[in-house]
C-alpha cells in the first residue's frame, strides 16, 4: 500500500455560525476521490465518494462536527490519475459505486472491499478542512 508523499492537516475556523461542515481539499494535480468514515447513531458509518478537483474543496460532511459521537473522523482519498492514496490502518467498508454502509465488520462477506482510512482529529471543532498534498507540489 503507497501513502501519499506529504499529507497536511489544517484546521479553519470561521466566524459565521452557519459554516459547521468536513471539507477536503485537493491542493494536489489531479482530481481525488473520497470516502469518509464516522460514529453516528447507529455506530460505525462509511460514505463515499466525493470528488476534489485539483486546487478545489469538498465538503464531505455537514453539520456541526462536534455534535457528532465522536471528534475522530476517517478519510481515504485516491489519486486514480498519478497513483497517490491517503488512507490508513484503520479499515472500513467501501465499494466501488456511491455508498452509505453501516457497520465496519466483515467488509468481505457483506460484498464489501475492507480499505484503510487515516484518522483526522477535528479537536471538537464545529468545522475542519484537510487538506492533500503531495510532494510534487512542493
Amino acid at each position: 500500500m503507497r501513502f501519499a508523499p506529504l499529507i497536511l492537516l489544517l484546521a479553519t475556523f470561521y466566524t459565521t455560525p452557519a459554516a459547521a461542515d468536513l471539507r477536503i481539499c485537493n491542493q494536489s494535480q489531479n482530481p481525488v476521490t473520497i470516502a469518509i468514515g464516522f460514529r453516528s447513531e447507529k455506530g460505525w458509518q462509511s460514505e463515499g465518494w466525493w470528488v476534489a478537483e485539483p486546487e478545489n474543496c469538498a465538503v464531505v460532511f455537514n453539520g456541526p462536527l462536534n455534535e457528532q459521537r465522536s471528534q475522530y473522523f476517517y478519510i481515504h482519498a485516491v489519486d486514480d490519475i498519478g497513483g497517490n492514496r491517503w488512507d490508513g490502518r484503520i479499515f472500513m467498508c467501501t465499494r466501488d459505486k456511491s455508498f452509505t454502509i453501516f457497520g465496519e465488520k466483515d467488509c468481505l462477506a457483506r460484498g464489501y472491499e475492507r480499505t484503510g482510512f487515516m484518522e483526522v482529529d477535528t479537536k471538537k471543532n464545529r468545522d475542519w478542512t484537510v487538506q492533500l498534498t503531495d510532494a510534487d507540489l512542493q
